[in-house]
């Protein structure tokens, strides 16, 4: 048990489910009128983009060098980021009137760890926000620009913000989700 608090503590752990606190506060409180799909997938990304900053321990060598099986901890480190996520985006559901499904909070937070988690390995731990924040804006940007309904391309360059039924959607998010979680399991944040 004591491996888990320092674990949690070389994470900084406190730290980002403080700054997830606050960031779920600010976010329903400025879209709390409307918690449709875009606030909803912007609340996800924020909850992820802030508990994957702490996805490398502050020594890269001590690590890699611990007589400890890193995957199965890796892993679970990012399926916590997920769960942590998925509950602050599904906790307003118990007071809103329009509710976004289940499935598509799932599997927007799936693509969204696995980008998380590719991010830690090419860029490094404390830069896990950058891919699902990157992915957000493309996202963003396909369904302003009016396309992300016009052709599979399309749906699967805006799949944050397509109903649930998405083929295209579904793929992508199960693309970035095995190879960020694989990726990461594996290989670890980037020194």
């Amino acid at each position: 048990m004591r491996w888990a608090v320092l674990y949690a503590r070389s994470r900084a752990l406190p730290a980002s489910l403080a700054a997830l606190v606050v960031t779920m506060a600010v976010i329903w409180f400025l879209a709390h009128d409307f918690w449709s799909e875009v606030p909803v997938s912007l609340a996800l990304t924020a909850a992820i983009a802030v508990t994957a900053t702490g996805l490398s321990g502050q020594d890269a060598d001590l690590d890699r060098t611990a007589a400890i099986r890193w995957i199965p901890r890796r892993g679970l480190h990012l399926l916590l980021i997920g769960g942590l996520g998925v509950v602050a985006v599904l906790l307003p559901r118990w007071w809103e009137t329009e509710q976004v499904p289940v499935e598509v909070v799932v599997r927007n937070a799936a693509g969204l760890l696995g980008l998380a988690g590719i991010a830690a390995v090419l860029f490094g731990g404390a830069f896990g926000w950058t891919l699902p924040l990157l992915g957000f804006m493309i996202a963003f940007a396909v369904l302003a620009g009016g396309s992300a309904d016009s052709d599979v391309v399309g749906r699967a360059a805006a799949w944050l913000f397509q109903p649930a039924g998405v083929t295209a959607a579904t793929w992508t998010a199960a693309v970035f989700a095995v190879a960020g979680f694989g990726t990461y399991a594996v290989f670890g944040a980037r020194r």
